[in-house]
């Protein structure tokens, strides 16, 4: 019995030992919205995926530039001839009669050989434009890169946002929560006291519960969004997030449809669509080049041996070969190839061409449909924020008559859902115009 308990307890320790070390795994982050943008930067697994496309570009680059340099190769071989070639001499060489031929064998039994070859390119119309495309395909991936981080980002902003003003409607569910727990107390007592009925006791429960119910709600959501927030920005599920910024109506307002002149340039589509424009132009360039002859340079320098026995580390000559060339390639006729490239280059162009005036329009209709809608969401939050200062009015009334006793309980039960109501109306607006904003910066391309 006392060797089962000690196993129990080791295993009891071994247990809380590995329970430390996975509670000492997860991290505790404190990030405002930048520092979230940030974080998925680096984790984000689509953001990953775009900075490896640019690698990828990079490497692919190399390999244009490589068609520019010399190529170098090197050779070198040894044949044991089992069964030395036979050739075939005219016998009349040697008094034969004529049409007869002596078999003849010729050569070593072993042969060897080493050399090395040298070709440069001097002229190649499709070396040079690959060249010349370097720099546009790396923008393109880049522009790419670009467009996945600005699509993270105005995510993380709408999620962040929601889950910050999702804090401030817990913080008006509590204080209502708060009153009405103070209402339901008085109409306790009063009803022990013969001066206020059952009815208006079990009408103010029922508003207690609701706001419960609706607090729960909201702290459901609350955890979902930060669940997704951290999906989206790559961290562990385990870990806890913090949001430390705050959000207000000034910040909201801050800025707000200062520049309304539209710049196509600062949107990352249309510096994207432009560098394929600019690829499918280099592209035409290519196939019409492709028409030129291409001229390179081409060297070789070699040794050879021939041994009748495998000795060739010892004494004995080794042969030296070595020549210098020019070679020229010159394109005839290729049945229509080149030429139905070109074609088929010029109308990938003017597809692109067409994108673009096709993304013009479009950012035109982001641009005013995104300023119709922050200016209707500035207005409700006006408006609401008047509703709510309103209700709360009405509210602090109602109460004291209530309280004085010239007021009923439903009165002040229809008061209280009308703050409730408005306040909830506000905190949806405040979120509508946040999400409005993010939408109008995008549109416009000031996103930061």
């Amino acid at each position: 019995m006392r060797m089962k308990k000690i196993k129990v307890l080791l295993l009891f320790s071994c247990a809380a030992i590995n329970i430390s070390l996975l509670a000492q795994h997860f991290e505790k982050h404190a990030f405002s919205v930048q520092e979230s943008m940030a974080y998925a930067k680096k984790n984000n697994a689509q953001v990953k995926n775009a900075l490896l496309a640019v690698k990828i570009q990079e490497q692919s680059n190399r390999g244009v530039t490589s068609a520019a340099l010399p190529s170098i190769t090197g050779n070198a071989g040894v044949t044991d001839y089992l069964k030395i070639p036979t050739s075939l001499i005219p016998g009349e060489i040697f008094g034969q009669p004529a049409g007869t031929f002596i078999p003849v064998q010729f050569g070593t039994k072993y042969n060897a050989s080493a050399g090395v070859q040298i070709q440069q390119v001097l002229f190649d119309g499709q070396v040079f434009i690959g060249l010349a495309a370097r720099t546009t395909s790396m923008k393109m991936q880049r522009k790419a890169l670009d467009m996945t981080e600005e699509e993270i980002k105005v995510n993380i902003y709408k999620i962040y946002y929601q889950l910050v003003v999702s804090k401030i409607q817990i913080e008006l569910l509590d204080a209502n929560i708060a009153l009405l727990e103070k209402l339901k107390h008085d109409a306790i007592e009063m009803y022990k006291n013969g001066v206020a009925e059952k009815l208006d006791v079990d009408k103010t429960e029922v508003q207690v519960s609701n706001l419960y119910t609706q607090k729960q709600t909201v702290l459901n959501n609350i955890n979902m969004g930060y669940l997704g927030l951290k999906t989206l920005m790559g961290m562990p599920i385990k870990d806890t997030l913090i949001l430390t910024d705050k959000i207000t109506e000034e910040q909201i307002k801050q800025d707000a449809l200062n520049d309304t002149s539209i710049d196509y340039g600062n949107r990352n589509e249309y510096q994207y669509l432009g560098t394929i424009k600019k690829l499918n132009e280099f592209n035409i360039k290519r196939y019409q080049l492709s028409y030129l002859p291409s001229l390179s340079l081409v060297g070789a320098y070699s040794k050879q041996a021939q041994r009748g026995t495998f000795d060739f580390f010892s004494q004995g000559d080794w042969f030296t070969t070595s020549y210098v060339g020019l070679n020229i390639n010159i394109p005839l006729f290729d049945g229509f190839y080149k030429d139905s490239k070109i074609k088929q280059s010029r109308f990938e162009l003017q597809q692109t061409v067409n994108s673009i005036d096709n993304l013009k329009l479009s950012i035109d209709n982001d641009v005013e449909q995104a300023r119709l809608k922050f200016t209707n969401a500035i207005a409700t939050i006006n408006a609401q924020k008047k509703n709510m200062l309103l209700a709360e009015t009405v509210y602090n009334q109602t109460k004291k008559k209530y309280e004085a006793g010239v007021g009923s309980n439903l009165e002040l039960t229809s008061a209280q859902t009308d703050l409730t109501a408005a306040q909830t109306n506000y905190i949806t607006a405040m979120y509508d115009a946040i999400i409005a904003k993010i939408d109008y910066q995008k549109s416009m391309g000031t996103l930061k």
